[in-house]
């Protein structure tokens, strides 16, 4: 892991279009701006984990489920 100081205002360049800037520093919480592309998406750990936890859930449930009944053509008009 790499471990960087900074100051607030000051950024760190994950990418040439990721960028992670300190806003400010209050006590023992950091608030941080992340400035990225739409396409990636960014999410608190603990909220990536339950992303994970549902996605894998909803997967299972499908797995148990019956296979959709197929749709029964309509005769033409």
């Amino acid at each position: 892991m790499l471990v960087l100081s900074r100051k607030p205002n000051q950024s760190i360049v994950i990418s040439a279009d990721i960028i992670v800037t300190v806003i400010e520093i209050k006590g023992d919480q950091v608030r941080l701006g992340i400035k990225a592309p739409r396409s990636v998406t960014v999410h608190r750990e603990e909220v990536a984990a339950e992303i994970v936890k549902a996605n894998q859930a909803a997967a299972a449930m499908g797995a148990s489920l019956p296979p959709l009944p197929r749709p029964t053509p309509r005769p033409p008009t």
